[in-house]
């Protein structure tokens, strides 16, 4: 078995919209592609043994034990990769069940998708899947549990902690969208301008004084005590000399921690002699040079959550411990304890596994036992000297017996230290009782408190803490998105993103897109480039001046990884033609209309899929999404637009010389297609149908019919605005045309109006390009030939391994079938552009169809200077 291709899709994608985190896996399964698993004697058996949790698996039976019946029965070996790459996710503490299988245009091989929750952890898995499987068809002895700890490791590294995770989750159930800005915690939510942030679970709203003021505990402490709230007596000691000092003024028993400690590191408490409180300085000075000294306070650890100002949760923390039976050792009882289904590694469920570290090694030697020593039955022994959950502790909610009092008191403490979410360590006998009547005392004010003893108490009620964060960071009504056009097809995609993001912004907005040329923040390039893909969308919706997005979505990117983007509001395709076949398993037009498909499948219920009714292929788009349709069209007759608006739908149509709106039986005329700059007085057709599809984008986007008359006459192409597509330079005597076409659809969409240019001379420099099938090139060569007196071939920097000779032996196979024409091969773009300025006839009209249009221009626009200046001297 060998992986051809392993792509990671981070969003809607050709195989699958709903499920957008999926690894896409393409193995030739060689001489097994054909054999089932049951022809194999022991497979069965050995798969159910290595992976008894696999009885989970429904499959296609809908029940569990489903996968194991169809294994014993006969499945392929591509299914068991797709099962095992899945469960090794879930033996790994992500639990992914989604999986298909799919057949490849070559023989011998499938397509496997499955879910993932971590890009490498899904990576890790697929390649494990296929080891595993090897191993299991030869029998072969195979170490498994060196996958799951690498992909345990995977999770701890990569996965976000379970606070945000609330967060994000809660934010997700209310359709807010998220974007994650590093491997950490930090996290957008929200799009452009309404975008609000947290990391863990401080958010955007966190004072930074506050923050670092719930840092200093010595500030702290002193602000609650003036403001009549109980904390331990206490001082900070730099040594040993001032500690000895500390004791003697508070007396036993004590506890030290550092001053800029967090989350109990460096903590040692209930310390009654000496000897404990040397090894409590060196433990905190491990983390801050500066130590706290404070009365130890009797009683049980209780955290209180302040949330905007209200107090929302409050749970019991009990340290990580074991109950003596006289009979088990302590790592015995530790193992038992272990053993509960909701205890797992690090974060990857609500409790942690109890691990003897260093500090617990301490305790049990302070204590005079090991690991091996038996407790009596009933004794009860403390393993942390903290009851943090992440260092196996355990959390029962009291939310509801709090007294009056203690909820007043964390209130008022969130507010005088200024935190918008806030954790209060309480240390009392009962949180039923008033602090101060129980003798308790505030320990310290937390600045990003955990969630997870809230949201997944070993005991009593889980609470959505994460609900408060959100209703304080988008309150009803607020936004979080910002209105998404997505613009995909063969031909048209630049220019009409271009027209789009202009007449939006002349509406007012301000406007962030994407094209093959570059990512526009506000009409300034901010970088260069083919910047269609994710990566690029993501740029945009992270912007914070952004308020409205228009992103170009080229297929390479959609087949790469999918969409940047879960939804959007419209979505555009322009048409399905023949170009870039034959890459990626996209062989034929009706495979590459499911990829173009996959953008108006993503529209909200409520937004329009604005499609090209003259493409039966994209018309047919119409028919697989669930939201609004809206069609354009260059013939107002067509029967498919008169079908549609006889039901009461919106089309934008080409009508009497006009861009016309129907909507149900009315019409609205936009402007004169001669008035449109864009349209080449009319000339440009193709030009035309990017005009309907972008006033229809707009309209749907409410924007008044008079801007989008105004916008579409202030639309002017030239080499500044429109880069590349149809850029006309007039020479005193001649004319040049530079254009991006690179395949026949958009050579012919060019023929259309170069028959409608007079010229004495048609010179043509056209080139192949490397990833083309053979018979695309002879059709971009014939056509070529029909249009051009004379045809310059030129080449590519990247052939994409192509044979050069190859291409050009294609180029004029397909140029001789229109008749003699005049060829020349000028190999280097700048030279065959020079050769054709310098030799231009009067009257003619050279058309440049270039690689590299900044320079092709740049080129052009020097010569014309150049010209000029000899004409004055003249």
């Amino acid at each position: 078995m060998e992986i051809i291709d392993l792509r990671i899709m981070r969003g809607p994608n050709y195989w699958s919209v709903k499920h957008p985190k999926i690894i896409v896996l393409k193995v030739a399964l060689g001489e097994f592609y054909q054999v089932l698993t049951n022809s194999l004697k022991g497979f069965p058996e050995r798969l159910e043994a290595m992976f008894p949790e696999m009885y989970e698996h429904r499959a296609a039976e809908g029940n569990e034990g489903g996968f194991f019946k169809a294994v014993r029965e006969g499945t392929t070996f591509g299914h068991v990769i797709e099962h095992i790459a899945l469960e090794l996710q879930k033996l790994g503490g992500m639990d992914c069940g989604y999986g298909r299988i799919f057949p490849s245009p070559d023989a011998g091989s499938n397509y496997i998708i499955f879910s993932y929750q971590e890009e490498r952890a899904g990576e890790y898995a697929a390649r494990a899947a296929v080891r595993i499987t090897e191993a299991l068809i030869k029998g072969a002895k195979y170490n498994l549990q060196k996958d799951v700890d690498k992909l345990h490791e995977i999770r701890e590294d990569e996965h976000i902690g379970p606070s945000t995770y609330s967060i994000v989750a809660e934010a997700v159930s209310r359709n807010i969208p998220f974007i994650r800005l590093n491997r950490n915690s930090l996290i957008q939510l929200g799009y452009g301008v309404n975008q609000k942030r947290i990391q863990a679970t401080m958010t955007c709203r966190t004072a930074v004084f506050a923050a670092e003021l719930a840092g200093d505990k010595n500030a702290t402490k002193a602000m609650l005590e003036e403001a009549g709230v109980p904390v331990p007596r206490g001082t900070t000691v730099y040594d040993a000399a001032e500690l000895k000092q500390a004791i003697a003024e508070l007396g036993y028993p004590i506890v030290t921690k550092p001053l800029d400690g967090n989350h109990g590191k460096g903590a040692t408490i209930n310390i009654k002699n000496w000897k404990e409180a040397l090894k409590g300085l060196n433990e905190a000075q491990r983390y801050s040079e500066a130590v706290i000294v404070e009365q130890f306070i009797q009683g049980f650890d209780f955290r209180l959550l302040v949330i905007n100002k209200k107090f929302v949760a409050a749970a019991k923390r009990t340290p990580a411990m074991v109950i003596g039976d006289g009979v088990s050792t302590i790592q015995e009882l530790i193992d038992q304890v272990n053993s509960d289904p909701r205890r797992g590694i690090g974060h990857e469920k609500e409790l942690t596994r109890i691990k003897v570290d260093k500090q617990t090694n301490a305790i049990l030697r302070d204590k005079e036992l090991t690991v091996k020593s038996v407790l009596p039955p009933g004794e009860v022994l403390f393993l942390k000297s903290t009851a943090n959950i992440s260092t196996g502790g355990t959390a029962t909610d009291v939310t509801d017996i709090v007294d009056p009092y203690n909820v007043l008191m964390a209130e008022r403490i969130a507010g005088i230290i200024g935190l918008d979410v806030c954790g209060i360590d309480v240390m009392t006998t009962d949180i039923a009782i008033p602090l101060n009547e129980a003798r308790g005392a505030v320990l310290e004010v937390n600045a990003a408190p955990g969630f997870r003893m809230h949201i997944s108490p070993t005991d009593g009620l889980p609470r959505n803490v994460a609900e408060p964060v959100i209703d304080m960071l988008f309150p009803r009504d607020c936004p979080s998105r910002i209105p998404i056009i997505a613009v995909t097809g063969t031909n048209g995609k630049t220019t009409t993103t271009r027209l789009t993001a202009h007449i939006i912004k002349s509406a007012g907005y301000q406007v962030g897109f994407t094209t093959t040329d570059g990512i526009y923040i506000q009409d300034r390039m901010l970088e260069k480039g083919d910047t269609t893909g994710a990566r690029s969308t993501e740029f945009v919706l992270k912007d914070p001046t952004v308020n409205f997005a228009v992103l170009e979505c080229a297929r390479g990117g959609m087949l790469r990884s999918g969409l940047g983007f879960q939804h959007c509001d419209v979505g555009i395709v322009t048409n399905v033609a023949a170009d870039h076949l034959g890459l990626r398993d996209i062989n034929t037009l009706e495979d590459m209309a499911r990829v173009k498909g996959v953008i108006p499948k993503t529209v909200f219920p409520e937004g329009y899929a604005v499609l090209n009714a003259d493409d039966d292929l994209v018309y047919a788009m119409g028919k697989e999404v669930s939201c609004r349709l809206a069609y354009f069209s260059m013939d107002e007759n067509n029967p498919r637009i008169i079908k549609h608006i006889s039901k009461g739908g919106l089309a934008a149509v080409l009508e009497n010389g006009y861009i016309t709106i129907y909507k149900n039986s009315y019409k609205t005329r936009v402007d004169r297609v001669v008035d449109i700059p864009l349209t080449f007085n009319g000339r440009a057709r193709f030009n035309i149908e990017n005009v309907l599809a972008a006033t229809l984008a707009a309209y749907v986007s409410h924007v008044p019919v008079y801007d989008i008359k105004n916008a579409l006459r202030t639309f002017i192409p030239s080499p500044a605005k429109t880069p590349g597509r149809m850029n006309l330079f007039r020479f005193s005597n001649f004319e040049v045309l530079i254009d991006y076409a690179h395949n026949p659809a958009g050579l012919k969409a060019i023929g259309d109006f170069l028959n409608g240019t007079p010229a004495s001379h048609k010179v043509g420099i056209i080139a192949g390009v490397g990833d083309r099938r053979d018979e695309d090139t002879v059709e971009l060569g014939k056509l070529a030939g029909e249009l051009f007196d004379e045809i310059i071939i030129r080449q590519d920097k990247d052939l994409r391994g192509a044979d050069p000779e190859k291409i050009i032996c294609l180029l004029t196979q397909g140029i001789n079938q229109s008749g003699a024409k005049e060829i020349k091969v000028i190999p280097e773009e700048l030279r065959a552009i020079t050769y054709a300025l310098e030799n231009a006839s009067r009257d003619s009209l050279i058309c440049i169809f270039s690689e590299d249009i900044t320079d092709a221009i740049k080129l052009v626009e020097n010569f014309r200077i150049t010209q000029d200046c000899r004409i004055l001297v003249d």
